[in-house]
């Protein structure tokens, strides 16, 4: 995640500079996989974290605390992070 961010800052970076820098940052994120690619990591771990604070918060307010609950909630954020994922590759592909 931290290194997809600099890719990301980059295009974002040229996207701002004029608008042939815009086309070519718009081709860039459509048609390289590569680009495609550290897109879909960023917004998986994005998707992950999200799912996963959704559960903290959760356990904050005093519930699923018990190691069987836990663990429930533990695969429960996998399943839906793992849904999520993937369709946001179906999205981003």
């Amino acid at each position: 995640m931290f290194f997809g961010a600099f890719f990301m800052l980059y295009a974002l970076g040229m996207s701002l500079e004029s608008e042939q820098g815009f086309d070519a940052a718009e081709q860039m994120l459509t048609e390289s996989f590569f680009a495609k690619l550290i897109a879909w990591g960023l917004v998986s771990a994005l998707l992950y974290h999200f799912f996963a604070g959704i559960k903290h918060l959760v356990m904050d307010f005093g519930h699923c605390e018990e190691l069987e609950c836990a663990q429930l909630a533990a695969k429960v954020t996998l399943g839906v992070s793992a849904v999520a994922i993937l369709l946001a590759g179906v999205w981003i592909w």
